[in-house]
């Protein structure tokens, strides 16, 4: 096995403890950090069930996919002090329901700011510095399970 064979199937490798961007578990699924982290703190909520999309799930698991999304964004707010929060779920590259939740800034470029992040130029989404890695993210990490371990069972009980 390759050292990214659990990008082949992220879902099942953060099942088997084999996903390194995995932060932490919510009801509905796993929190990982998202691959390249230009806008430090991009998280994406992949569920525990593997399905297309979020029409596939039952009224109550649609329901505690999305809190768990606002949840994954209250703690990108508190943790990364960003300008906003954008959430996402496209599912049109990757075929399978995944929610990505990212923080946008006000360094960002004036001209980036308004558009929605899939329009960055290429080069954000393949430049090494900014590329996942376990050792220059494990404070971010750290953090944000910190927050979602501390919040999350209260955002539960309301």
């Amino acid at each position: 096995m390759g050292l990214e064979d659990w990008k082949q199937d992220r879902i099942r490798s953060a099942r088997e403890g084999r996903n390194p961007t995995v932060i932490a578990r919510l009801p509905s699924g796993f929190v990982v950090l998202a691959d390249m982290q230009f806008l430090p703190g991009w998280c994406i909520l992949l569920p525990y069930k593997q399905v297309s999309s979020l029409n596939d799930l039952s009224m109550v698991e649609r329901a505690h996919f999305l809190l768990d999304m606002s949840v994954l964004g209250d703690a990108i707010l508190a943790v990364c002090r960003p300008k906003r929060v954008n959430y996402d779920i496209l599912g049109n590259t990757d075929e399978f329901l995944h929610a990505h939740v990212y923080p946008r800034y006000d360094w960002e470029p004036p001209d980036r700011q308004p558009l929605p992040v899939w329009l960055y130029e290429d080069h954000y989404g393949s430049d090494p510095s900014t590329a996942f890695s376990p050792t220059r993210h494990a404070q971010l990490m750290s953090d944000l399970r910190n927050y979602i371990s501390s919040h999350a069972s209260a955002h539960a009980q309301q």
